[in-house]
């Protein structure tokens, strides 16, 4: 079931949305300020984000620039504005649609499908060969290198190499890493991502207890420096 992330300080407008979305088929969660968006979206993630212009205790621009820097996720903002700046200032920082309030329905959900089509849409191939830092990937090969020396990786060591190398200084969060590694597979907490973690560093680092490029981000996940 899609998820939905809606960010809505007034309830007079998620209270109706969130039952327009639900009866739509949709997930839906509800954050009322910026800070708890960013907690919400780190912990549970979601597939689209419904994301008001003002908030409370962070703006929706700076809540939309945050997720950014998490996840490509369709994001469309929702504001009383109309004003051009803010219009251009929100699809500049990543969102990928505006709908000015009050919206009727029946636009809301056809941006909503039609982001959604989008972003399901096949995505260009990605590169057979990927690097970062004295790490080199073959994805087809199946081989990695580090400094030039082959090193042998089990499959799921080797595929989140894989995702940590294709978001290069970007931060992942552990939701992230294990939906996109483990999937439906995933069973337990987040001390088996850890472990993997754990063993990818003494594999490709100069001093795993120093870890110069799978650097944790406290309280979000992992990501990789070159």
């Amino acid at each position: 079931m899609t998820r939905i992330l809606v960010v809505e300080d007034e309830v007079s407008f998620s209270d109706p949305l969130s039952y327009l979305l639900n009866k739509e088929g949709y997930d839906v969660a509800v954050a009322e300020t910026g800070p708890d968006a960013i907690a919400a979206f780190d912990a549970d993630g979601a597939d689209l984000v419904l994301l008001d212009l003002m908030l409370p205790g962070l703006s929706g621009i700076d809540v939309c620039r945050a997720i950014r820097q998490r996840s490509n996720v369709p994001v469309i903002m929702l504001t009383a504005k109309d004003g051009e700046i803010d219009k251009v200032v929100g699809l500049e920082i990543g969102a990928d649609d505006y709908v000015t309030k009050p919206y009727s329905s029946r636009e809301l959900l056809a941006r909503i499908k039609a982001v959604l089509r989008r972003n399901s849409e096949p995505e260009e191939l990605l590169p057979a060969t990927i690097e970062g830092g004295p790490v080199r990937m073959d994805i087809d090969r199946h081989v990695v290198s580090v400094g030039g020396s082959q090193v042998p990786l089990p499959l799921k060591e080797f595929e989140l190499l894989e995702m940590l190398l294709r978001n290069v200084g970007r931060v992942l969060t552990r939701v992230q890493l294990i939906d996109r590694v483990w999937g439906s597979d995933y069973v337990g907490d987040t001390k088996t991502l850890d472990v993997h973690v754990k063993r990818l560093r003494a594999k490709i680092e100069p001093d795993p207890a120093k870890p110069v490029h799978i650097v944790t981000v406290r309280g979000l996940g992992y990501k990789f420096e070159s």
